[in-house]
């Protein structure tokens, strides 16, 4: 679960991180009352979505402005204005797809003195199993472009889970990001707090880019990406309450409520799984074939009917889809009920694209049976290359 940088930075203020002041608004009417509380005299108006590259990104609607979904402004008048460009329009950044993200809120923000932009961030480094610092003194906008041309200026710095951040991790850090003097004495304190925060708040990522040396030399977190493990989130209501469901993709939201896990994609053949390592293997041989799959779909171990057809409604649901593939291996799960699964969702919401069902594992014979001998329109398979072949020749042939 991702959260907005407004709602990041308020958090990790609660842990004592160098944070400045700000208000999130979320009609243009409360811009002028917050640049007020604010007191300038230099104000940045961000957009807040959940995709970074916010800066460079451009609006869709003209009357947007030509600037990105962050700004500068020197008056309350600049703050005004921008918070009535931007709220409800349509940001495209590198990081959203061609359609954008509709701006619901902005964060109008104090003005910093920059002297030095830098990057940090923390992650789950599954190379060596621990939460790593990755860290580089090329922060700012454009971090994408160092880590492909210039991969050396970024350092990863993994933790010990039993020691925590030491004093030897957090002077490695400032070495690396070559802090000295106010900001390193900063760094040092800041680090373990940021450690702290990612673990007692389950966190999968946390990026601050940039992390700043103002002008005063004090370090300053100018800007926070979070991100939270879905599986640990029953351990923390208060982080579930920041959920901004406007974000999500509305069948994503539908299938957490069946806990199916699915990923909206760009392709145009939906793909029911179960297990994840299946479904790497479905979609890829379904690129191998010549198409690409419109979503990520897995069903789990223990899939009852009424998942099994919820999870059908969702993959029909997306006007994308032009076929799709069911690809079952019953270990745990029965095959059986995967087909009535199937067969009770295509008679509740119809069925207007080619389906194939490959199913294989235990009562598959069972499984197999109730689909032949169903009045409905399903192809069945031998195997997943059959599988494959089949559901892409149905779809170029439709």
């Amino acid at each position: 679960m991702n959260i907005h940088e407004y709602q990041a930075k308020a958090l990790l203020k609660e842990y004592g991180a160098p944070v400045a002041d700000g208000i999130a608004i979320f009609s243009a009417e409360e811009a002028a009352s917050a640049a007020d509380k604010l007191g300038g005299p230099l104000w940045v108006v961000k957009s807040q979505i959940h995709a970074g590259g916010r800066g460079k990104g451009s609006f869709k609607e003209a009357s947007a402005g030509e600037k990105g979904g962050v700004r500068l402004a020197f008056s309350k008048d600049d703050v005004v204005a921008n918070a009535k460009q931007m709220l409800g329009a349509t940001l495209v950044t590198k990081q959203t797809s061609d359609a954008g993200k509709q701006v619901n809120r902005l964060y109008i923000e104090d003005g910093a003195d920059i002297d030095r932009e830098l990057y940090l961030s923390l992650l789950v480094d599954r190379t060596c199993g621990r939460v790593a610092f990755v860290v580089s003194t090329e922060g700012g906008m454009d971090i994408e472009a160092v880590a492909e041309e210039t991969p050396e200026k970024i350092l990863t710095v993994p933790i010990d889970p039993d020691k925590g951040v030491t004093v030897d991790d957090a002077r490695q850090i400032c070495d690396a990001l070559g802090l000295a003097d106010a900001a390193r004495d900063d760094g040092i304190h800041l680090f373990p707090l940021l450690y702290k925060a990612f673990v007692e708040k389950d966190m999968a990522l946390l990026e601050i880019n940039p992390l700043i040396v103002m002008e005063n030399g004090r370090l300053r977190v100018l800007d926070a990406k979070m991100s939270f493990d879905g599986n640990a989130l029953f351990r923390h209501a208060d982080i579930m309450k920041l959920r901004d469901l406007t974000e999500e993709d509305g069948k994503e939201i539908e299938a957490s409520k069946y806990d199916l896990a699915y990923v909206a994609l760009d392709g145009n053949i939906g793909c029911m799984v179960n297990g994840a390592g299946l479904a790497m293997a479905t979609m890829d041989i379904i690129k191998l074939y010549g198409a690409e799959p419109a979503n990520f779909l897995d069903v789990g171990g223990g899939a009852t009917t009424e998942k099994v057809t919820a999870a059908f409604k969702i993959i029909t649901s997306d006007p994308n889809v032009k076929g799709i593939l069911v690809n079952i291996f019953g270990g745990i799960m029965r095959c059986d009920i995967i087909a009535q699964g199937v067969l009770s969702a295509v008679k509740e919401v119809g069925l207007s694209v080619p389906l194939v069902v490959r199913l294989e594992g235990t009562r598959v014979e069972e499984g197999k049976k109730l689909i032949d001998e169903s009045d409905l329109n399903v192809i069945p398979a031998d195997d997943l290359n059959d599988a494959a072949q089949k559901i892409v020749a149905a779809v170029k042939g439709a």
